[in-house]
């Protein structure tokens, strides 16, 4: 059961994140997207934000951060559910 929520909740928040980083390709100006993409900042940058900190964008502009975080968050999982 524990480790059912565990995978669940990391799930939930592994599609938030991908759905951050799409949003992040749209214009968020105006309307209900800029709307949802400040309560998925609000969720999604304090994790993503340790990331930025320690890996800096590619050529200056390609920011693979995103993808570190979530591979690092599905692996932390994984060793999490392992030993429970």
């Amino acid at each position: 059961m524990l480790r059912y929520l565990i995978v669940s909740l990391v799930d939930v928040y592994s599609m938030l994140i991908f759905v951050y980083v799409i949003m992040s390709w749209l214009p968020t100006d105006r309307g209900i997207l800029r709307d949802v993409n400040a309560v998925l900042a609000k969720v999604c940058d304090p994790y993503l934000n340790l990331f930025k900190k320690l890996i800096p964008p590619l050529g200056g502009m390609v920011d693979i951060t995103p993808i570190i975080a979530l591979l690092v968050l599905q692996l932390g999982a994984q060793l999490l559910v392992r030993f429970l």
